[in-house]
Formats: structure tokens, C-alpha cells, sequence
């Protein structure tokens, strides 16, 4: 007995330590208290997962126990104050698995997420807690709230409805049960994505079967495959590899076995989403049901500035309307050009657009990618994007090696502002590996709060998958990557700027159809003069971009413009069925999907291949419902730089109404209040049409 005794305290002194040894556990003692990345091992998260949910219920019970009468302080703001450490560890955790995760991060989420969501729905579900909540929601307007304290107050009660909290018996188990094997089901399907993604090479052995790709890819490309211990030229489904080789490369049989590899993941096979994008939709549809709703997007869309489908339909169909009859003569060019070019007839198929179409865009303004490369250099693009809102918002960045990072590739910034007050912290991580998810985004390690008086402010990371620097060149970036950092950047930007109370309303926390206009409006200084002078340099000479090549830019910038909100339009579309079935869907994948994006296609169907197993954005990520968002932002955006265009794109007093309104504020105010703040007027369609050179 002794001994056991004795061995019992030897467990428990080990436990002791090593949660002494472990970062979550206390106060991150770091400039900033910036995640201590160096000190963090992988041992470390599920004992501070554990711990965050043991305290965080700790919390919860004291509010519940609090024998004083409910209260926004002793209820709303305690609540909101509460679960600190679980937030700590889940913001590293679940960031780190979409830019450098492994097999061990994966299967960790795959245990954590059952865990998680028991644990949101214990709170959530809490009876005693809700009454607590309904309390003080009953009364707010006895309250003498702030407009602020408000909106936490009506987003905290509403948010308990939406997850449940009004529900009884047998529905309130139900959905206790639905929102746990969701959980798992998007979390399959995005890890599915990012290994059947990392899983493809494509290996040509001879350089002459990649005529036309510029030689800086196939520098890279024979890099690639010796370090993995082969011969020849290697190519992956990355974005950096994927979009030249369909753009250059000419051997027509070799594009369309990289076409339908990328666009065949996770259709079958070992990292199959067919079943895991049933079971999403149905779990999301019959949760709508649970709260009396007809489908999934009637749920969600109650907090858009859409508000129901009715008005995402009527959105989408009026752009279709517009760009179809645009887009369908531009493929036909871009099918009459091949024909010319290949002296016979040719049906253009997917894996032709790219290839066609550049070279179509060449011919009529002499611009391509390889010729602007060279004056997009990665760290002279980041100078002119961080010079940008130096510009516009006079805050400036200071690299500093001291803050910890996640990967060596990753730098991080003091952000201050234009009075030289601490800002923010930002971490940028621009190229792919193979642990880290494609595509790009903003997203936070912490967002900003007021507490006690003190301003504590947000850590944000924006995360890309960019060019690579070969051996003899630096990072080269295209065009679209220079906009892509300039998107990403506006999200950046909207979380820096935030300046509110409450975390869970600061920054980009604001309705999904909304978040897109600080990112997107960012893309329209790209093409202007003014702004490419700044920084568009000759990597080599230090020559700036020349005069004409802007004016190619410009006159170009339209091109395919029908094309390019056609297929938009397909991923909104494609989308917003899913999210309106009102029954339970056991059909067949492809036939749905053919049949709700039918209206935006414009070549054949290929057998095997297919949008759905692949698209994250709404069945592992936030989108779902919302996609259409980036059409309805882009009529926000188009109509916000038309102020710009009007007062001069570096306008201070504009820029300043910009951060005042639509930057700082979060979602302490509905959007469209915001946004009618910044612009005197609601946005209409009329700067998008002209932007887009489309006639009303």
C-alpha cells in the first residue's frame, strides 16, 4: 500500500511538471506574449486541451453558481471572458494544422474533435446557463447598454437559440448528436483533400515533353524530383506548379493528365469525399429542420446581408444574365484562336483554357506572366503591399527576428501604427509544403480586446502558397499571386485595425458576405499606375516596371472577365444547392452537381472528375451557404474604389472614413449600416459593370 502510495505521488509530481514545461498552461512570457512556437512541442496540446475544457467548465459553473442576480457583467461579459486557455490552444493548434501539419496533428484533430464538440454542447445546451442568458436578454432594455454592449448581449442570446438551446428532449439530443458527427465529417473531408493533394506527382522524364514551359519551372521542376530521389522533371498539384503547366505547357495529353488529376481528388479511391459530402449536407439540412427551417441556407443566411436564398438566387442569376452572353463569346474566340493556331479544328476542353487563353491574351496585348515575373519580386511585392497601407493608414512594419515563428520560412512583423503606438503583430508564410493546406487566408493566433483598461492587441498570420525561389532566382510571383497577397493582406488589415471590446466581434468576425470587402477592395490599387511605380521593379536592373507594360495590364485587365464570373458563379451555384435540399440527399454526386451548375458551363462534362469532393471552402471551411459572398463583395468592392477613382486612390480623408467605418468597427454594427456610413449611398451594381466593362 505504501508503495503504491509512493508511486502515486511520483505520477503526480511528474504530471506537475510537465505541465509546468508546457507553454498553454501559463502566461506566454514573450515580447507581445506572442505564441512561444520554439518551446511548443506536439505532446503538449492534448493535456492543454484537456485542461482548457476542465477550466473553462470551472467558469461556466461559476456563473451558473453565482448567487446574485443575472447580469450583463456576472453573465454575458463573464461568459465572453471565459475559456481562455482552451482558445490559446485551439488557435494554435487547429492554425498549425492547416499550414504545417503531419500524420500526428491530423489524427490528434481526428480525437479532438468528438471532444470539442461534447464540450461546446455541454455549454451550449446548459439549461441553467441559458436562463441566466435569457435573464438579462429579457430586460436589455432596462440595461442602459452601449450600442456595443448591445449587440454582445443580442449575439450571445441568439447564438445559444441557434446552437440548440431552446430545443427539448428527444431534438435537443438530436442535435447534440448531429453537431459532433459534422465536426467530424468536414474534418475528414479537408485532411482527405491535403493528402490525396500531396499524395500526386506527375513525373516526365523528358525535358522535350515540356516545351513551352518558361525554364525557371523546369529548373524547379528537376529540383523537385531529385530531391525525392528521381530522375526527370516532377510536378505536383500545388497552385505555384499546377497553373503554368496548364498555361505553357504545350504537349496537349500531358495537361490533361495533370488537369484531371487535380480535378479528380477525392472523387474515389483511398481519400474518397463522396460519403463525407452526404453526410455534411444531410447533418446540415436536418439541423435546419431541428430549428424549423427548410434547408441549411435559410439557417444561415438570417445572419448575411443576403438574408435568404431568394436574394443569393436573385444576385447570382442577374450576374449570370449579364456576363453569360460575355463569357460565351469569349470562349468562342478563344476556340476560333486555337483553331487558327493548330491550322485545324480543335474542341477546346478544360485542360485547353488556360493554355489558349494565354496565349489568345499574349497576341492581343503582348502581356503574360513570364514578362511581368521578373518585376514582382517577393520581398519588393512586400514592400509595396505593406507601403500600400503605409500610404493610406500611415502604419508602418518592422521585421523582428524575435518573435517565434512555426517554420523558418515564416517571418513576423511589428505592426505600429501612424503615431508609432504598437498595432499588431503579423506573421506572414508564403510558399507550399507539404504539411501545409492549398489555396491562401488570414486568419488570427489572437484576435484584439479591451480589458481593465488595457488595449490587447490581435496576432494575425496570412498564409499562401506562392512561386518557390529556384537556385538561381529569387520568388518570382505572377500576377494573380501579387492580387492574392493584396487579398489576403485587406483581411490582415481588417484584423489589425480592429477596435472594439469584445473579441468575439473584433476584426473579422462580421458577417461572411461582408468579410470579403476589405480583402477585395485591396485588389483594385493592382493595376494602377500610381501604386505599380512604387514598387514594381526589375529584380535584376531595379529598372521599374515600364510604362507599357501597365498600359498592357490595364488594357487586359478586363479579359475573360465573362469567363471568370461564370465560373464564380458555378462554385456559388454549386454551393447554394447543396445548402437548400429540404430532404435527405441519397443521390448521385455527380448528376447533382451537373445539374445545379448547368446554367455557368460552358465546355463538356468530363467522366471522373468533379468540383464537390475538392471544394473545402463549403464543406471543410466557413463557406457554406456563403460563397456567393465573393460576388456580393465584389459589388461592395467595386462601388467602395469607386470613391477612391473619384477623390484619388492614395485620398487620406477617404482611406481614414475607410478605417474609421468599415475597418475598425467589426461586427459591433450591421454591415450595410457601415457601409452606408463610408459611402453616403447603398452599393449598387453600376461600378462592377463598368469595372468589368460589361454594358447595363
Amino acid at each position: 500500500m505504501q508503495k503504491k502510495f509512493k508511486l502515486l505521488l511520483i505520477s503526480l509530481s511528474m504530471i506537475t511538471l510537465t505541465n509546468a514545461q508546457n507553454p498553454f498552461f501559463g502566461k506566454y512570457k514573450t515580447l507581445h506574449e506572442t505564441v512561444p512556437f520554439e518551446k511548443i512541442k506536439f505532446e503538449h496540446y492534448e493535456p492543454a486541451f484537456i485542461e482548457g475544457m476542465k477550466r473553462h467548465n470551472k467558469e461556466i459553473e461559476a456563473i451558473i453558481n453565482n448567487k446574485s442576480n443575472p447580469t450583463f457583467e456576472n453573465t454575458i461579459v463573464a461568459l465572453e471572458r471565459s475559456g481562455d486557455m482552451l482558445s490559446k490552444v485551439s488557435s494554435v493548434f487547429y492554425n498549425l494544422n492547416s499550414s504545417e501539419s503531419n500524420d500526428q496533428m491530423m489524427e490528434l484533430s481526428q480525437k479532438l474533435s468528438p471532444m470539442m464538440s461534447e464540450h461546446s454542447n455541454n455549454i451550449n445546451l446548459n439549461e441553467k446557463l441559458f436562463a441566466r442568458v435569457k435573464a438579462v436578454y429579457d430586460q436589455k432594455d432596462q440595461l442602459g447598454l452601449n450600442p456595443e454592449e448591445m449587440k454582445l448581449l443580442e449575439n450571445t442570446y441568439k447564438g445559444f437559440v441557434k446552437r440548440g438551446a431552446n430545443l427539448q428532449g428527444e431534438d435537443k439530443d438530436k442535435y447534440r448528436q448531429l453537431s459532433m458527427d459534422l465536426g467530424q465529417a468536414t474534418l475528414s473531408f479537408g485532411q482527405n483533400v491535403l493528402k490525396e493533394t500531396n499524395k500526386y506527382e506527375l513525373i516526365v522524364e523528358n525535358v522535350s515533353d515540356l516545351k513551352g514551359l518558361p525554364q525557371r519551372e523546369i529548373d524547379a521542376a528537376k529540383a523537385r524530383a531529385e530531391a525525392n530521389g528521381k530522375t526527370g522533371y516532377s510536378f505536383n498539384l500545388s497552385a505555384p506548379v499546377y497553373i503554368p503547366f496548364m498555361r505553357y505547357v504545350e504537349n496537349r495529353d500531358l495537361r490533361k493528365q495533370l488537369w484531371t488529376a487535380y480535378n479528380a481528388r477525392c472523387t474515389n479511391g483511398e481519400f474518397d469525399n463522396t460519403q463525407n459530402i452526404s453526410d455534411i449536407v444531410n447533418y446540415r439540412m436536418e439541423t435546419a429542420k431541428l430549428f424549423g427551417k427548410n434547408n441549411y441556407a435559410e439557417m444561415a443566411l438570417e445572419d448575411r446581408m443576403a438574408k435568404n436564398p431568394e436574394n443569393v438566387y436573385k444576385l447570382m442569376n442577374e450576374l449570370l444574365e449579364a456576363f453569360k452572353p460575355a463569357a460565351m463569346q469569349e470562349v468562342a474566340e478563344v476556340r476560333g484562336f486555337a483553331i487558327a493556331n493548330e491550322g485545324k479544328n480543335i474542341d477546346i476542353m478544360p485542360w485547353d483554357w488556360s493554355f489558349y487563353s494565354e496565349k489568345l491574351k499574349d497576341s492581343k496585348f503582348q502581356i503574360n506572366d513570364e514578362m511581368l515575373r521578373p518585376y514582382f519580386e517577393l520581398s519588393n511585392v512586400t514592400k509595396g503591399v505593406f507601403g500600400l497601407a503605409t500610404d493610406l493608414f500611415g502604419i508602418t512594419f518592422k521585421e523582428n527576428k524575435k518573435i517565434q515563428v512555426y517554420h523558418p520560412e515564416v517571418k513576423a512583423y511589428e505592426v505600429f501604427d501612424k503615431q508609432g503606438k504598437f498595432l499588431a503583430v503579423l506573421y506572414t508564410d508564403f510558399h507550399p509544403r507539404a504539411g501545409k493546406r492549398p489555396g491562401a487566408w488570414m486568419t488570427e493566433f489572437k484576435g484584439q480586446y479591451k480589458e481593465n483598461g488595457k488595449d490587447s492587441r490581435p496576432h494575425v498570420t496570412i498564409v499562401m502558397n506562392f512561386t518557390r525561389p529556384t537556385a538561381d532566382t529569387p520568388a518570382l510571383l505572377t500576377y494573380d499571386e501579387v492580387e492574392t497577397f493584396l487579398h489576403e493582406f485587406g483581411h490582415a488589415l481588417h484584423g489589425m485595425f480592429a477596435n472594439t471590446t469584445y473579441e468575439s466581434m473584433s476584426g473579422t468576425s462580421v458577417y461572411r458576405d461582408f468579410v470579403e470587402l476589405p480583402s477585395q477592395i485591396l485588389e483594385n490599387w493592382l493595376p494602377e499606375k500610381e501604386f505599380l511605380d512604387k514598387f514594381a521593379v526589375h529584380y535584376q536592373t531595379g529598372e521599374k516596371i515600364p510604362a507599357e507594360y501597365i498600359e498592357k495590364i490595364v488594357a487586359s485587365n478586363n479579359f475573360n472577365t465573362g469567363y471568370l464570373c461564370l465560373r464564380q458563379l458555378s462554385f456559388g451555384m454549386n454551393d447554394m444547392a447543396w445548402h437548400t435540399i429540404n430532404e435527405k440527399f441519397d443521390g448521385d454526386m455527380n448528376t447533382f452537381e451537373q445539374k445545379a451548375i448547368a446554367p455557368t458551363q460552358m465546355f463538356p462534362t468530363v467522366e471522373g472528375t468533379s468540383l464537390s469532393p475538392q471544394f473545402s471552402h463549403i464543406f471543410a471551411g466557413g463557406y457554406a451557404a456563403g460563397y456567393y459572398s465573393y460576388k456580393w463583395a465584389e459589388v461592395l468592392d467595386a462601388d467602395a474604389f469607386a470613391l477612391f477613382k473619384e477623390k484619388g486612390i492614395f485620398n487620406q480623408d477617404v482611406a481614414a472614413k475607410f478605417l474609421e467605418t468599415v475597418l475598425s468597427q467589426g461586427g459591433t454594427v450591421d454591415p450595410m449600416e457601415l457601409y452606408i456610413q463610408f459611402r453616403g449611398q447603398e452599393p449598387t451594381v453600376k461600378a462592377l459593370m463598368e469595372r468589368s466593362g460589361i454594358k447595363m
